[in-house]
């Protein structure tokens, strides 16, 4: 079995009002040293076992359902052999 991470990011010339707002809000946790917060989206597919060109596909799906190419970019791990029995 197939487990593949999709991480979904802003590209860094997109103003990200999220991640700034978050960046804003760490001064009243008590959180000075931090320069800078983006926030992204993570997402986890499952591949059966005799699946092909995981990588591929995982790729096509990234590229034209989860993420806008025009403002954001991607980036695709496989991790073969998931924990089976854990």
């Amino acid at each position: 079995m197939a487990r593949v991470v999709v991480d979904v990011m802003l590209k860094s010339e997109i103003l990200d009002p999220q991640g700034e707002a978050v960046l804003g809000a760490l001064p009243r946790l008590g959180v000075t040293d931090v320069a800078s917060v983006r926030i992204g989206k993570r997402v986890e597919i499952e591949f059966g076992e005799n699946a092909q060109n995981v990588e591929e596909q995982s790729r096509v799906i990234a590229d034209q359902l989860l993420a806008n190419p025009v403002i954001e970019s991607f980036t695709v791990a496989v991790e073969r052999g998931s924990n089976e029995g854990a």
